[in-house]
């Protein structure tokens, strides 16, 4: 399921959703905030977790040695959190949960963006692939539950325990804060880019923040505190609409990123 589910853009625009309750932890989102790039290179940072996210699925051989080179980057990550806990990266249940928010975003967006929700033969097949991903991310099966049925409890003691809005949530669905443009590689469009940029970065932080929020399943939303109205659900449902009609029939070079792209071609040949 995650060959076909992974690298399409529908994945893409859900990853915001997911980073926001992997920072709603406070040791993770204390992590960020003290060790992060998002501030200053917020594109880069995406890019790199583009990129590495797709070869976790796609990468092969080199899906291993990517979740060794994250483990050998979170490495030195340690600090105190807002409460004056000592936190490190790669503590078991903090790593565990950043990669455990997936499933349920994936199984969410599906809600809104596909042609039908997955039954429960799919959500079983799903949650086995995510545990697998977890293994390539060097996450030991003591630390991630092992079934479906003993995931759900798992994920709401950590919503109702854990999550909160920490500084790093506020930022990341915040409509007055000042992103930098992406660096454009040709100058002219470049030079363009940063003029046009005052007018278009307003616009763009109102869709990150109802696409954040929208593509959070409700109870995440709702644990970390995060403002939600009638009327914003049935914008989402309209937009879910035009997506799950739009996206498959794109050809494959606008669906897929480039990485699922080049897998699902060889796996063709």
């Amino acid at each position: 399921m995650l060959w076909s589910l992974a690298g399409e853009v529908r994945a893409v625009l859900a990853m915001p959703a997911a980073l926001t309750m992997q920072v709603a932890h406070p040791a993770v989102g204390a992590g960020v905030d003290d060790h992060s790039v998002f501030r200053t290179d917020p594109w880069g940072r995406a890019r790199r977790s583009l990129a590495s996210g797709q070869l976790w699925v796609y990468g092969g051989a080199a899906a291993a040695e990517e979740g060794r080179r994250l483990r050998r980057l979170h490495e030195p990550i340690q600090g105190v959190d807002a409460h004056g806990r000592p936190y490190h990266a790669l503590t078991p249940a903090y790593y565990a949960w950043v990669h455990a928010t997936g499933f349920p975003v994936y199984r969410h967006t599906q809600r809104v963006l596909g042609r039908r929700p997955f039954t429960p033969a799919e959500e079983l097949q799903l949650y086995a692939e995510w545990l697998q991903v977890g293994r390539v991310l060097g996450i030991s099966d003591a630390d991630m539950p092992q079934t479906l049925e003993e995931f759900w409890p798992y994920y709401r003691t950590v919503l109702e325990h854990e999550l909160e809005a920490t500084v790093v949530v506020r930022e990341l669905v915040a409509i007055d804060v000042y992103v930098p443009p992406p660096d454009g590689r040709l100058r002219p469009l470049r030079l363009l880019l940063h003029a046009a940029w005052p007018l278009l970065l307003p616009p763009l932080l109102r869709v990150r923040r109802f696409l954040t929020i929208g593509l959070m399943p409700p109870d995440a939303r709702e644990a970390i505190g995060l403002e939600w109205t009638d009327r914003q659900e049935r914008r989402l449902r309209r937009f879910g609409r035009v997506v799950r009609v739009v996206v498959p029939l794109l050809p494959e070079r606008l669906r897929y990123l480039p990485y699922a792209r080049e897998a699902r071609r060889g796996a063709r040949r």
